[in-house]
């Protein structure tokens, strides 16, 4: 009885250390929770290509005496009227112009990148000039010596004026009128004396008083300011627009600009006069795009 009271006392005593030692709870490390797969962000169509200009872009008057100005196919390399090469700008932009005395058609032709030819025919409208005829002889020729001796070097600055070639976009804009007032004569109009024609008139005339101001018709760089006047044109005024297009003023009372300034569409540059070979006062507008004579009056507008 003794040795079952011993035994009883020892298995208890170590039932109770056994419940003194801690029960791990650890287990397997817990798998890392799944990644979150962000779903797709929808993305926009991508944009169309670009269109391609495959044709000539144009607008103004095809005509004699007019301008055109227009956006040469995409890829242009070089561009001609008739096979002689025409100026185009970074973007692609020109401008041509048609005589007073252009017959027949006009071919722009421009060269691709890839060598290939894109053309456009133009036909050019004849315009109706104001043509008199008159029973008389041409009066108030001026064919002496001494003024071809005095007229050479005048013509000379103006020759060498109009080969200035100024970095200026004046050419694209809308022209105004540099004064405004009753047009004493128009461009193109002509007199014919006993069959033999006359020189034509080689710009728009606007009668004002002397002193009437004159603005720039567009924006543009003096080429030629004649302080002296000269024998025809008096105090001689021009303004290169770029591209090879170019405006003169003549019988101008007063010049306001310096050679070489640049000048902004609608700054004051002179004032109207009756310098040089003029019969009154008035400002006679001319204009040229490289050798060829244009009327104004289809660059400005109505007045």
């Amino acid at each position: 009885m003794r040795q079952s009271s011993s035994l009883a006392a020892a298995l208890a005593t170590l039932f109770a250390a056994a419940a003194c030692v801690p029960q791990s709870t650890s287990s397997a490390p817990a798998s890392p929770p799944p990644a979150v797969v962000a779903a797709p962000v929808p993305q926009p169509p991508p944009p169309p290509p670009a269109p391609t200009r495959a044709v000539f872009e144009l607008e103004g008057d095809v005509q004699q005496g007019g301008v055109i100005r227009g956006i040469a196919p995409d890829g242009t390399q070089s561009l001609s009227l008739n096979g002689t090469p025409v100026t185009l700008a970074g973007d692609g932009a020109f401008i041509v112009a048609f005589g007073r005395d252009f017959s027949g058609a006009a071919t722009l032709s421009a060269t691709l990148a890839d060598g290939r030819s894109v053309t456009e025919q133009l036909r050019v409208a004849p315009t109706d000039w104001q043509i008199s005829h008159v029973n008389a002889s041409p009066r108030g020729g001026v064919s002496s010596e001494a003024f071809r001796r005095r007229r050479a070097p005048e013509l000379a600055q103006i020759v060498a004026a109009r080969e200035i070639r100024s970095e200026t976009d004046g050419w694209r804009q809308d022209f105004l009128w540099p004064a405004t007032g009753r047009i004493s004569s128009v461009f193109g109009s002509q007199r014919i004396y006993r069959g033999t024609p006359g020189s034509y008139h080689s710009g728009v005339d606007i009668a004002q008083p002397t002193g009437t101001p004159i603005v720039a018709p567009a924006d543009g760089v003096v080429i030629l300011v004649a302080d002296a006047p000269f024998t025809l044109e008096g105090h001689l005024l021009m303004i290169d627009h770029g591209m090879g297009l170019n405006s003169a003023f003549l019988h101008l009372s007063r010049i306001d600009v310096a050679e070489g300034q640049r000048v902004a569409r609608g700054q004051r540059i002179g004032a109207i006069g009756a310098t040089g070979r003029a019969t009154g006062p008035h400002l006679h507008w001319s204009m040229k795009w490289r050798d060829e004579r244009i009327d104004p009056q289809l660059l400005a507008g109505p007045m």
